[in-house]
């Protein structure tokens, strides 16, 4: 049976998994609600991308349970978690990961046009949210053709188009610079509170983790809410 912690949006307990001999998560605890930025902390193996791919089911843990808006995620059918990315989650990555042979409009409206949006219609939406990641002025542009940080705020941009109620950003601020990675921060932080979309945020730099409201740092495939530390 599962019990969800009183007012949050995803919940898990005593997560596992391992790979092998090895076990990249054992035995982990998240809670986050929503509006809520959480980073997600530790250092290079610690087991904090893999309990992110969980949290987001793109990943099924060997044990435990992973509460969504009453729902159980470990449970699910590989369809119904599908369907959740689509509508409920955004993901924003390291690198982006933008389509090289899209405009930038066309990468943002993407997310849309997958879940039947009419072009126009799905443009529209992705122009508004371009403007307000400070990017609307890259529309008709090519991925290669931006900066890096630019980029990164186009990804922002299509992460949120759907309206997602949790936003999974994993080392987003990773390959640029101070400068573009605080204002990506900014500007997401700024996005998803305004939309009162929580925010799981997989960093390992304190700077980028400053923009959190809690922390919760992963060693050895174990949790500590900093919040809760003594």
């Amino acid at each position: 049976m599962t019990t969800s912690t009183p007012g949050a949006l995803l919940t898990a307990h005593e997560l596992r998994k391992a790979y092998g001999p090895t076990h990249a998560l054992d035995g982990a605890e998240f809670s986050i609600r929503p509006g809520e930025v959480v980073a997600v902390m530790g250092p290079s193996g610690s087991g904090k991308s893999t309990l992110l791919h969980c949290l987001a089911g793109i990943v099924s843990p060997d044990s435990g349970s992973i509460t969504y808006a009453g729902r159980e995620l470990t449970t699910m059918s590989d369809a119904r978690r599908s369907a959740l990315r689509r509508t409920d989650f955004g993901f924003v990555f390291q690198f982006g990961q933008l389509v090289p042979e899209l405009t930038c409009v066309e990468n943002v409206a993407l997310p849309l046009r997958l879940n039947g949006s009419s072009r126009k219609d799905a443009e529209r939406a992705a122009l508004g949210w371009m403007e307000r990641l400070e990017v609307d002025d890259l529309e008709a542009k090519r991925p290669g053709e931006v900066s890096g940080g630019q980029g990164q705020r186009v990804a922002v941009a299509r992460a949120l188009v759907t309206g997602p109620r949790l936003l999974f950003a994993d080392e987003p601020t990773g390959a640029l610079d101070s400068f573009n990675g605080e204002r990506v921060m900014e500007l997401l932080t700024q996005a998803a509170r305004s939309t009162d979309a929580a925010v799981v945020l997989v960093t390992h730099e304190t700077r980028v983790a400053a923009y959190s409201d809690r922390e919760v740092v992963v060693r050895d495939g174990k949790s500590r809410d900093m919040e809760r530390a003594v």
